[in-house]
């Protein structure tokens, strides 16, 4: 099969990240929403980095396990035109499952907290990337590989599908027209998924194509005005802290508690805010609650 050498499309958009975060800026000012929070966003900005950093290794590793499982893959497609509207689907059908695990099993969270920690909606929250997770969270992208899809094709549908995500992460944008609002991912869907409202929380996983969550229970419209950040805030600029500090709670809870050890080891696979005593509130909860409160106003 014939391999054409494949850019990393991530390296060469750094100019236009920091071009368009200008822009933004300076019509957030302009119309008069809220400024900037210009530490909030060269933390933002660092976190994007140190990623980029880390993925020229993790990149490395990804595609020596997807080439790995290659060699067993069960058909060849080829690098056609028609494989690549194929693997757009199949990508996007991936990263959804990763994404919505990434909430609910704590391992996973440990690392994609990084990305809701901001307070602030802006491109620059659209940076504010893991410098943990791509070590691991590669593996939900095996079957692909199995299916046939060449490893540098994965590799590079994989840095689209995060390009496509940079423009949603802005408040300056509204809404969409109808028609694309119905298919695709939107500013308007993304804000919901950053929410910490009760009713946001846990939606909205859609990478490009906002149909999956539509088609598996997990879509809301935003209504109220969301609110940013985690349930409980990191309140924190510190670049290295943000990116560990789930991890040290976790192990926290798994090392001091006197649960038993597969109870410990339930810490990793629950949802973040789990316990063993039943004592912990899951994002289900503060839903079921805020949903509870709602009927009693009506």
């Amino acid at each position: 099969m014939n391999i054409p050498e494949l850019p990393n499309i991530i390296h060469y958009a750094i100019p236009f990240f920091v071009l368009t975060i200008i822009i933004e800026v300076t019509l957030t000012v302009k119309v008069k929403l809220e400024d900037y929070e210009f530490k909030d966003a060269m933390t933002s900005i660092t976190m994007g980095l140190g990623n980029v950093f880390i993925g020229l290794f993790t990149k490395i590793l990804a595609l020596a396990f997807f080439t790995f499982l290659y060699n067993y893959r069960f058909f060849t497609i080829p690098f056609i035109w028609w494989s690549w509207i194929l693997l757009l689907f199949a990508d996007d059908f991936v990263y959804y499952w990763n994404h919505r695990i990434a909430h609910e099993s704590r391992l996973f969270w440990a690392s994609h907290v990084v990305h809701h920690s901001s307070t602030k909606y802006n491109l620059s929250t659209a940076l504010r990337q893991t410098w943990s997770g791509s070590f691991y969270t590669f593996i939900f992208w095996a079957p692909l590989a199995l299916l046939g899809f060449h490893p540098l094709m994965i590799l590079m549908q994989m840095s689209v599908s995060l390009l496509y995500q940079y423009w949603i992460h802005t408040e300056l944008i509204q809404k969409m027209p109808k028609w694309f609002e119905a298919i695709f991912n939107t500013p308007s869907h993304h804000r919901v998924h950053h929410a910490t409202n009760p009713q946001y929380l846990d939606r909205n996983h859609a990478g490009i194509f906002i149909i999956w969550d539509k088609l598996l229970g997990t879509f809301e419209p935003e209504i109220e005005k969301p609110v940013y950040g985690l349930v409980s805030n990191i309140n924190t600029y510190n670049p290295i802290k943000i990116a560990f500090i789930e991890w040290y709670n976790m192990l926290k809870d798994v090392s001091t508690s006197k649960a038993s050890i597969g109870k410990k080891f339930l810490y990793f696979l629950k949802p973040p805010g789990w316990r063993h005593d039943g004592t912990g509130k899951l994002s289900g909860d503060l839903r079921q609650e805020w949903e509870e409160n709602k009927k009693g106003e009506v």
